[in-house]
Parts: C-alpha cells; sequence; structure tokens
C-alpha cells in the first residue's frame, strides 16, 4: 500500500525541479497522486475500509490545496503538471 523508495526516488527524480529538489509543489503533487492511485486500489477490493476511505480523502485535500497554491503562484507549471499527470479529463 506504500510507495517503495526505489518509486519515491524515481517520483522525486522524474518531477524535480533542480538538482535536490525534494520540496516543490511538483514533486509533492507526484507523490501525492501516487498514494492517492494505492489506495484507491486498496478500495476497490476492500470497499469497507471506511479508515483508509478517510485517508484517501484527507490526501486528495492536501494535492488540491497544493494545486491550487501552484496555480495561483505559476499557472505554466501548474498546466505543465496537470498534463503530466494527467488529473484533468
Amino acid at each position: 500500500m506504500s510507495i517503495t523508495a526505489e518509486r519515491r526516488q524515481a517520483l522525486v527524480t522524474d518531477y524535480a525541479t533542480k538538482a535536490g529538489d525534494t520540496g516543490s509543489p511538483e514533486v509533492q503533487v507526484a507523490l501525492l497522486s501516487e498514494r492517492i492511485s494505492n489506495l484507491t486500489e486498496h478500495l476497490k477490493a476492500h470497499g469497507k475500509d471506511f479508515h483508509s476511505r478517510r485517508g484517501l480523502l484527507v490526501l486528495v485535500g492536501r494535492r488540491r490545496r497544493l494545486l491550487d497554491y501552484l496555480k495561483a503562484k505559476d499557472a505554466s507549471r501548474y498546466e505543465a503538471l496537470v498534463g503530466r499527470l494527467n488529473l484533468r479529463r
């Protein structure tokens, strides 16, 4: 259910804006999106796991706030990130 260290490192290197970057909104949103997709798959198999469902809603809210921040700060970075992660349909 959690992200492996190798997968986390791959996401950090893919979405980092500069070398050694682990805290930019892009990296944080990518890590949250990975956790959200893992939890979504878990909830498909375990539909009555309400504790995990609440955790999923918390993660979605955190990602939403980060995306709102990024959109207000730099709209071009926001559009690029949303396009890379396929968050909008």
